[in-house]
């Protein structure tokens, strides 16, 4: 059992209080997901449950964690940068619980997570893995481990849909605690039965936590109606509330009157007045007593808005891309020989054409993702924006948002820029840090707002929506799905291929072949 009690985190640099006076208790069973908007404090919350000391340095917390007799098993968001230079090998080495694995618990293990029996016996550098791969080889180094406690920061990036089955499955079916994020809304909705949800309210100047033993379907139904009701019940009250009110007015007016014109001329009548009045003023008390009891109106946290590609005007037979390749090869990485990853390429694009590539891990998608960018780059008569996986490829560490952004620096478009920072729910002390302190979501925000204001008519994406949470999602999936432009993308986020995407292409060994999304296979079963 973990039991945490009265736990307030505080920010050191800006002193706000990411969760206040928050007290939790996890039993055998719980599968907990932790929701909020990008940058609200999820991975700092997980990060103290697992270990205080790992927040130290940028935060104050007072509080009490219990987890007498229980391991903990952490999965951080991001491979640490000291594991990142260290060969495959060397990072399972560095777990005591793998050399005590036997040869058959290994293959098992490889086998769970769709992974060569040889992998864990690798010289190749961990860095130089696929995303997918390096999530799944953290998976595997944590359940070696055998922790009587789970706690994922973000498992389901990068892992190819085969894996996220898996990993769903192994959150349903454990037996000990779960508390993970994740931005994956199917894996959420299929696994959780407790959520735990972070807002930042007031310009993230007031925490609020909210904690409910549901799943998260109905955590988000209850919420809105909940929500709807109480706003509802306010403005129904300060309606009658300003009905009162005119009534109370218009009373103290006649009588105000009446006892400035009758008082001298007939003091009797005035003393009768008077005593009005005094009724009339211990009602006005009244409606103020009344007022402080008064529902209010439920104040949440806005979803991130923005816009994308108004201007874009592409005509739909328009040949975006039309890209072959005879061999893919891995990227060149020291010493090692490129690997052929896959070959026979083709892929051609028309405007309005939102194509996704799914595929295994390691099967080659982002590699073929840049060379198909590169082409798409250096064209003249598109202009198309890329988000790689890595935000760091284009986002210097020192740099702020508001600096990426610029282009001319003058004042005009630093107050625009700031105003659409401001639409996608940043601070001004966040809009003015450098890019190393921004979560991945908000990173992606930088990078989606770039797009936006190059007007670019061909995006190039790989996991767009992979650090978004599950409430800003859907505001994602609809503004790529009106987008006028042209989207070619790598996603393994289940509700994007269905939402958001026109064509879907596995990459395989022997090329890329077409698949039908569930809508597709539903809409052709419909008709037969």
């Amino acid at each position: 059992m973990l039991q945490i009690k009265q736990l307030t985190i505080t920010h050191k640099k800006d002193l706000r209080v990411i969760v206040k006076d928050f007290s939790l208790v996890l039993n055998p069973g719980d599968k907990a997901v932790l929701i909020g908007e990008e940058g609200n404090g999820k991975s700092t919350l997980l990060k103290w449950i697992y270990n205080p000391e790992l927040i130290e340095g940028y935060t104050e917390t007072q509080g009490e964690r219990i987890c007498t007799g229980e391991h903990p098993g952490y999965l951080p968001q991001e491979l640490p940068a000291e594991e990142k230079e260290k060969t495959v090998y060397e990072y399972f080495c560095g777990e005591d619980a793998f050399g005590l694995q036997t040869p058959r618990e290994l293959t098992h293990l490889a086998g769970q997570l769709k992974l060569p029996p040889d992998f864990f016996y690798r010289d190749q550098k961990m860095d130089t893995l696929s995303g997918g791969e390096k999530v799944k080889a953290q998976m595997a180094r944590l359940l070696m481990a055998r922790p009587t406690i789970l706690l994922l920061d973000e498992p389901s990036n990068d892992i190819d849909i085969e894996t996220l089955e898996w990993l769903e499955k192994l959150i349903m079916e454990a037996l000990q605690p779960v508390l993970f994020i994740s931005h994956d809304e199917m894996l959420i909705e299929r696994t959780a039965n407790m959520v735990i949800h972070i807002e930042q309210l007031k310009r993230k100047t007031e925490s609020r936590c909210s904690i409910a033993k549901t799943g998260y379907r109905q955590y988000a139904k209850n919420r809105a109606e909940q929500l709807a009701s109480q706003e509802q019940r306010a403005l129904g009250e300060r309606r009658e509330e300003k009905k009162r009110q005119e009534k109370f007015r218009r009373i103290e007016q006649a009588v105000n009157h009446d006892l400035n014109s009758m008082t001298r001329q007939n003091p009797h009548g005035g003393y009768l007045l008077k005593k009005k009045m005094k009724a009339v003023k211990s009602l006005e008390k009244r409606y103020e007593r009344e007022a402080l009891d008064r529902t209010e109106i439920p104040e949440t946290e806005d979803a991130i808005f923005f816009k994308l590609g108004e201007a874009v005007k592409m005509p739909a037979g328009k040949t975006v891309l039309e890209f072959s390749l005879d061999r893919l090869l891995t990227p060149v990485s020291g010493e090692e020989e490129p690997r052929l990853l896959a070959e026979h390429l083709f892929l051609r694009i028309k405007g309005g054409e939102r194509v996704c590539i799914t595929g295994k891990n390691g099967a080659g998608k982002t590699t073929l993702l840049k060379q198909m960018a590169e082409q798409l780059l250096s064209r003249t008569d598109v202009r198309a924006c890329y988000m790689p996986q890595n935000y760091e490829d284009l986002l210097e560490p020192d740099r702020t948002p508001v600096d990426f952004l610029s282009e001319t620096g003058d004042k005009e478009e630093t107050t625009r820029i700031r105003t659409y920072l401001g639409s996608m729910k940043y601070t001004v002390d966040e809009m003015n840090a450098p890019m190393s302190e921004l979560s991945g979501g908000q990173k992606a925000k930088v990078l989606l707002l770039k797009m936006s204001l190059s007007g670019a008519d061909v995006l190039i994406l790989d996991e767009p929506t992979r650090n978004f949470s599950p409430l800003s999602g859907p505001v994602i999936r609809a503004i790529l799905r009106q987008y006028r432009g042209a989207i070619l993308s790598i996603s393994h986020d289940r509700k994007y291929i269905e939402e958001v995407c026109t064509a879907v292409y596995q990459l395989t060994p022997g090329g890329l072949v077409r698949m039908e999304t569930e809508k597709q296979q539903c809409d052709r079963n419909g008709q037969d």
